[in-house]
């Protein structure tokens, strides 16, 4: 997966894999080897960086979730005024033992430093009790922590603090509702709060009292019988036709399907890498087909036919772990109807055709893809009718396609077949 994001300053773009984990990415791609890994487990901090002004554990935090988002690791401190008071105070007060420990302790440190001030030493032991040292060296480091916290607490007072006390909304993930959190997730029971950040020093917040989340509206899913015809195959090229009703009038439906990020969150596995630049797009959807699994990445075009309430994509796409490549393109109409209540109606018709080359080749003919490409024509079919009804982008969930049900799917397609062999056509 491409990934773009800053890290010390300096852009950095780079293709990974989805299980690469930051201090990994940090430490052999970028050769920035200052962040240590200790327990791999986000236990003992030794990883710790700061992501977009937050520390995090980027042993495990995803390279790929930092898409966009900048980064800092302690060689991009050099020139910080405050990492340099904490350097001189860790050299002074016999701090740096092995040092393995160091890099994620002045992080934090400073992060600390940062956020309060005022602390005792049990405090500071307290708030540093994330970041282990392996030489018991937490005497020395808490007493660098308190000197500088001290200077900088004097410095404070001499300039004037602000008065005024900042009220920010707190979602579930413990930070500031619209905040992108990067790092490991806090949990999913963190309550939404009201909470009053003041300035180091300043009198007590007041208790956090917790706020109710308003409730989200449920939209049902509605069924949509879904059309497929038979697969045909010409010069290694794959076609299959599919067509589906959607109670909703065209220029609604027009609307939602001419939007190629809104049609990418309503396929199963699918997803766009940003809006389409040019008429070009690029992004990558995940296809499991029975016991095979692919993650395709690649890029294509989009062409629009308003006048016509038509579209057509087209792209060339790879699986880098398994080797198979797809080319092909996915061409759809829409049709004015009668809705079965009286009301306006939409009829979508979908051409598909695409080529396979390496291991999903031989699958992609068999009857196993034709039972896969009913089920994502559902799933898509009533993604499309959930978000026309009034459901959030979230709300369009995908349905799961396993490989019991597609196995299901090839074995009455068989059954069929040789039922019509047995009698023969009917009258």
């Amino acid at each position: 997966m491409r990934i773009a994001l800053i890290v010390n300053g300096r852009p950095v773009q780079a293709e990974v894999a989805p299980r690469t984990s930051l201090a990994d990415f940090i430490r052999e791609h970028l050769l920035l080897t200052g962040t240590h890994l200790g327990c791999e487990h986000g236990i003992c901090g030794a990883c710790t960086v700061e992501i977009d002004g937050e520390i995090a554990r980027s042993c495990i935090t995803y390279a790929v979730t930092c898409d966009g988002a900048k980064v800092r690791t302690i060689e991009g401190f050099d020139d910080d005024p405050l990492m340099a008071k904490l350097r001189r105070a860790f050299t002074e007060a016999h701090a740096l033992q092995c040092g393995y420990c160091t890099p994620g302790m002045l992080v934090a440190a400073r992060d600390l430093i940062r956020r309060k001030g005022g602390l005792t030493r049990a405090e500071i032991r307290h708030e540093m009790s994330g970041n282990l040292c392996r030489c018991t060296g937490y005497l020395g480091i808490v007493s660098a922590i308190a000197g500088v916290m001290a200077e900088v607490d004097e410095r404070r007072q001499t300039h004037g603090a602000a008065a005024e006390t900042k009220r920010i909304r707190i979602g579930r993930a413990g930070f500031p509702v619209g905040y992108r959190w990067l790092g490991p997730a806090p949990g999913p029971t963190a309550p939404v709060v009201e909470h009053e950040v003041r300035p180091a020093g300043s009198a007590p917040a007041k208790p956090i009292q917790p706020v109710t989340p308003p409730p989200q509206p449920s939209v049902p899913r509605v069924p949509v019988r879904v059309t497929t015809g038979s697969f045909e195959e010409t010069d290694g090229v794959i076609r299959l036709s599919q067509s589906f009703v959607l109670e909703h009038p065209r220029e609604a439906v027009w609307a939602l399907m001419s939007d190629p990020e809104a049609v990418a969150k309503c396929m199963p596995g699918a997803r766009l890498d940003g809006p389409p630049q040019d008429g070009r797009l690029a992004g990558r959807i995940e296809v499991r087909l029975g016991p095979v699994a692919a993650s395709f990445a690649g890029e294509g075009t989009v062409t629009q036919f308003p006048a016509e309430y038509g579209q057509v994509i087209e792209g060339r796409a790879a699986d880098r772990k398994g080797g198979s490549r797809v080319s092909g393109s996915v061409e759809y109409r829409l049709s004015d109807l009668s809705g079965a209540a009286g009301g306006a109606a939409t009829r979508v018709d979908v051409l598909i055709g695409y080529a396979l080359a390496g291991l999903l080749a031989q699958l992609g003919r068999s009857a196993l893809a034709r039972g896969l490409a009913q089920r994502l024509g559902e799933a898509f079919a009533q993604n499309i009718d959930a978000r026309l009804r009034g459901a959030s982008s979230g709300a369009a969930a995908e349905v799961p396609v396993g490989a019991l049900p597609l196995l299901l799917v090839a074995v009455r397609a068989r059954l069929r077949a040789f039922l019509s062999r047995l009698l023969g056509p009917r009258p």
